[in-house]
């Protein structure tokens, strides 16, 4: 019997000194909630341990000059890059590791070493610009992970879907021009960071490439599976990927203090698992999740949990039907805005 590669989860005890002032919501405790939703899993999940990216991985998303300045406030007092994004004496060592983490992870997935995985990283990373670190995040580790599986691995066209709450606006960047990343996004609107509007829609050789879906405040299990089943599934189906990567924020969660969404348990559990069944049906089963936000426990846990029992899963995955899409609600209206920026490019796109 041919044994399967596993599913990796990475995890260091080092994101853990990546602390900053009293109270803020991007704190070690994140990481707790995490081992504790993977604890049952256990047995059928390889723990691994992260290296810092090197630089060379680094400059292919970020200027030189954030990098040194971020390594600048290596063993320094703790500080603020802007109001919301702090360091301390061991931020950049963490931020290292996780981008490193990331793009390891997504190397072993694409070697076949890993069937797929979660990277339980900190600091989160897209809203990470070029030069800029932003909104809690210092590197953008998506996106370093994807340069990396295309520089390193020969992975030509990657799916980046980021359902955080929060717009991945360094992330879209980092990819906006390019037709071969195909970037598509969930996310309360009007919200931080104030980018990600349905006629976001790329820049150039890359316009189409970039999928945004604003929702209003409210949305839960059913607007953000429908936009799974309706708008992600037939949108990576032409696309066609060699890899998909996950932007897997938490902070959708009805608990989560930070926004304003609904989502629980099942929605998560949703989600995860048709994007599962997608990469299984697109790739090989090639998926990486990746943390990004998540500031409640209790919602860190739900989306752990849901991450991996879709990644654990033996029996065969499937994508289910999509559910219909009825007049006069909040899915039918957002369905029928991506379709407006879209629908020409994109077979089947808003369709069961």
């Amino acid at each position: 019997m041919i044994r399967q590669p596993p599913v990796q989860l990475v995890e260091d005890a080092r994101f853990l000194l990546h602390r900053g002032p009293e109270g803020h919501p991007e704190r070690p405790e994140r990481l707790a909630a995490v081992a504790e939703a993977a604890a049952p899993f256990r047995d059928a999940i390889e723990s691994v341990a992260p290296e810092p990216a090197t630089t060379e991985a680094l400059l292919r998303v970020h200027e030189r000059r954030l990098i040194e300045a971020l390594a600048s406030t290596r063993d320094a007092p703790a500080g603020h890059l802007d109001a919301d994004t702090y360091y301390g004496p061991s931020s950049w060592d963490a931020a290292r590791l996780a981008a490193g983490g990331t793009l390891e992870l997504a190397r072993r997935v694409l070697r076949g070493e890993a069937r797929s995985g979660l990277a339980a990283v900190r600091p989160p990373g897209h809203h990470a610009e070029a030069g800029r670190a932003m909104g809690f995040c210092l590197l953008n580790n998506v996106a370093i992970a994807a340069q990396a599986a295309r520089a390193e691995e020969g992975a030509e066209r990657i799916l980046i879907f980021d359902w955080d709450v929060h717009h991945g606006n360094g992330t879209q960047h980092s990819f906006e021009s390019d037709r071969d990343v195909l970037y598509l996004s969930t996310h309360q609107f009007p919200f931080y960071p104030g980018t990600g509007d349905f006629d976001e829609a790329g820049v150039g050789p890359g316009l189409g490439a970039t999928i945004n879906v604003p929702m209003p405040p409210g949305c839960g299990d059913a607007e953000y599976t429908g936009i799974v089943q309706r708008i992600v599934v037939p949108a990576a189906t032409a696309f066609a990927p060699d890899l998909i990567l996950v932007s897997c924020g938490f902070d959708a969660h009805r608990a989560d203090p930070l926004a304003s969404m609904e989502v629980g348990l099942e929605g998560y559990r949703a989600m995860a698992s048709t994007l599962v069944a997608l990469a299984d049906m697109l790739c090989d089963g090639r998926i990486v999740f990746v943390l990004e936000g998540g500031y409640a426990s209790s919602g860190v846990r739900d989306g752990t949990t849901a991450v991996l029992e879709s990644l654990t899963r033996s029996e065969a995955r499937v994508i289910p039907p999509a559910a219909p899409l009825e007049a006069g609600t909040t899915l039918r209206a957002l369905v029928e805005r991506v379709c407006a920026v879209h629908g020409a490019r994109i077979p089947g796109l808003g369709a069961a």
